[in-house]
């Protein structure tokens, strides 16, 4: 007799599996690692082969992986990915109320019903910080701004799968100007990630994608998203029977932040913003199922460019 296909499929060979067991240790919870030396390794290379792509003009910043909840309010991200967000939560309210509520956990109480909210979240991307920022030193100069940005992110999106971590880093190259300068910079780079993929040796493809906006109404946003063609993805297969996986984005924001947050340029116009994300992890991943873990048998291009 057959097996179920449910059965079949929780069986089915992972070809990933023997990455993960070199490249990670497991902490508990699906889509959260411990990183192994020789991942970080790869990691801290590939961020050194980005930024030697930096615009010189770029400033800088890095973010720690929480933010403020109200600025995630005020970008609207509750209202398009409200099943991804992270919240900060702690328990509240007088010494006695707190230890009460602790040591209920030695009874087989739930302490967790006495947690609230905090006022920060857990960042869902690199990107969300900048904006309040520039909004805070006035209109935007002649020549727009750029920013090279990096955070560690969580998105509630439990899986086992390597290319869907709920913790992971991304790094952003993110332009604030005019619609014209955000179309250029978006266009540069999208022709400049196939030839960074091809130094790389991964195979890929280009195509026009949407974020995953949640229910109905996100449905209507997807479809819009895609018939303006406002965000592409670098695509990579991680082996030679998946589905290729999302490894950098390319995206035009229009006004939204530049509305959101009072954003104006040398002219007075409400600025645009676009940004370019790289998902550090899914690239790591990517090399190791690409090229293997033994190092010295990677592509010479490959050595090159991450300096091994």
């Amino acid at each position: 007799m057959s097996q179920p296909a449910t059965e079949s499929v929780s069986q089915a060979y992972d070809p990933l599996e023997s990455l993960a067991a070199t490249l990670f240790r497991p902490m508990g919870s699906d889509g959260v690692y411990a990183r192994t030396a020789l991942y970080e390794d790869m990691v801290e290379r590939l961020a050194a082969y980005i930024s030697r792509q930096r615009d010189p003009r770029a400033e800088i910043l890095r973010f720690p992986p929480v933010m403020s909840r109200h600025q995630l309010e005020k970008s609207g991200y509750l209202k398009s990915f409200p099943n991804l967000l992270g919240c900060v939560c702690a328990l509240h309210g007088t010494e006695a109320a707190i230890r009460s509520a602790a040591d209920s956990h030695e009874t087989g109480g739930d302490w967790t019903k006495s947690l609230a909210a905090a006022d920060l979240v857990l960042s869902p991307a690199a990107c969300y910080p900048v904006y309040p920022l520039v909004a805070g030193r006035g209109r935007v100069p002649s020549g727009g701004l750029l920013f090279d940005v990096a955070a560690d992110c969580f998105r509630r999106e439990p899986s086992r799968s390597l290319d869907r971590l709920q913790s992971f880093r991304m790094r952003e190259f993110v332009r604030v100007g005019t619609p014209h300068e955000i179309m250029a910079f978006r266009e540069q780079w999208m022709a400049r990630a196939e030839q960074l993929a091809s130094e790389l040796a991964l195979p890929c493809t280009l195509e026009v994608a949407n974020d995953p906006f949640f229910g109905k109404v996100g449905q209507i946003m997807a479809v819009s998203q895609r018939q303006h063609a406002l965000k592409f993805e670098l695509l990579i297969p991680f082996h030679a029977t998946a589905q290729p996986t999302a490894c950098m984005s390319f995206n035009c924001h229009l006004e939204h932040f530049g509305e959101v947050w009072g954003i104006h340029d040398s002219a007075g116009e409400v600025a645009h913003t676009g940004c370019v994300a790289f998902g550090m992890d899914r690239l790591a991943v990517a090399l190791f199922s690409n090229h293997g873990l033994d190092l010295a048998r990677w592509p010479t291009s490959v050595r090159q460019a991450l300096a091994l």
